[in-house]
């Protein structure tokens, strides 16, 4: 009876305890949308003012700047000169209201101001409409954002947003891959059996880092044929794309025997492995150097099935990864035909 008591009241307590755990998340949720709505309005008040004022850019500097000297003084830096710009920002990518009202509820402030530092505002509107659809943390954003994953992510010349109905493998695939989360230093040696057991330490990281849809299948696969055993690894399954995608990790230049090797592992998954439903299986190579030379006259070419794509283990520059972004382009035309 006591036991029976005891259960009974911590039944009780564990209600009330969720009872305030939703009224808080409801009020937090409530401040965060009025706060938006507030910031939105601001923004719109000052394209007004621009507007009905002097079109030269040193008004509006003046404008802000003015302004920002005035609200600070009642409240605060948050209402400083670079949020006052923001503000505007914000309201000039989403003029209407209702749209990011309707279609980006689960939004943050801290998620809308870490895309308004995106100069592009096609990648900024990307970046927001990606993190509402994938229900981004903020901090899964804001790596996105540092490593270009839209630039990396519309690299190949065939991707255009939006041009597709159904999506394809370069739509998935991106291309450098950052995985400075593997732990690499630049110059440390390292081997390909410590490349693999880094990626499954950080396997979450590495998923996130891959895009969206894919699920880890197994490490070193066994594929069983008459004349030899064959080992895979890793192996993934991509829902959106539905199909296997098989990686095989290079940490050299990448040669044509890789490339080789890759084709017949496709060939074999196909045949041995894939399910009725199933897409044909995709193979990445992942290597520290990509090859115009091979891309264009090894089995990559014009192959939807084989991709290659450099991995990069350490942090490189926004200038350098701008330009290996321009390289990979290249190599993408190569690879389809392109000269």
């Amino acid at each position: 009876m006591k036991d029976e008591l005891e259960k009974s009241e911590m039944t009780f307590v564990n209600d009330i305890k969720k009872i305030i755990q939703d009224g808080r998340k409801a009020a937090y949720s409530a401040v965060s949308s009025v706060m938006i709505q507030t910031y939105w309005n601001i923004g719109k008040r000052i394209v007004e003012q621009e507007q009905n004022g002097k079109t030269r850019a040193e008004y509006g500097t003046h404008l802000i700047d003015m302004l920002a000297k005035e609200l600070k003084l009642d409240f605060g830096d948050g209402f400083s000169a670079r949020y006052l710009r923001q503000f505007r920002k914000f309201y000039t990518i989403f003029p209407d209201s209702e749209i990011w009202k309707s279609r980006f509820p689960n939004l943050t402030w801290t998620h809308y101001l870490m895309v308004l530092r995106v100069e592009d505002t096609t990648a900024c509107r990307w970046y927001i409409e990606t993190a509402s659809k994938e229900m981004l943390s903020t901090r899964t954003l804001d790596r996105n954002i540092s490593t270009q994953y839209f630039e990396r992510h519309f690299a190949n010349p065939a991707i255009t947003d939006n041009s597709k109905k159904e999506v394809s493998a370069p739509e998935i695939l991106k291309n450098p891959f950052m995985a400075e989360f593997l732990g690499f230093k630049t110059g440390e040696d390292f081997s390909e059996s410590d490349l693999e057991n880094s990626i499954i330490s950080h396997l979450k990281d590495f998923l996130l880092e891959m895009g969206r849809g894919f699920a880890f299948v197994a490490r070193q696969q066994h594929i069983h044929t008459d004349a030899e055993d064959y080992y895979i690894d890793p192996v993934f399954y991509n829902i959106v794309l539905k199909c296997y995608v098989l990686i095989d990790l290079k940490k050299g230049k990448i040669r044509h025997q890789d490339v080789g090797q890759m084709d017949m592992y496709v060939r074999m998954y196909d045949e041995l492995k894939r399910t009725e439903g199933d897409n044909p299986t995709i193979g990445l190579v992942l290597c520290s150097e990509t090859d115009e030379a091979i891309a264009k006259y090894s089995v990559l070419n014009n192959n939807d099935q084989l991709y290659a794509a450099k991995l990069m283990t350490c942090m490189p520059t926004e200038e350098q990864l701008k330009s290996e972004i321009e390289h990979q382009k290249e190599i993408y035309r190569l690879q389809h035909g392109g000269e």
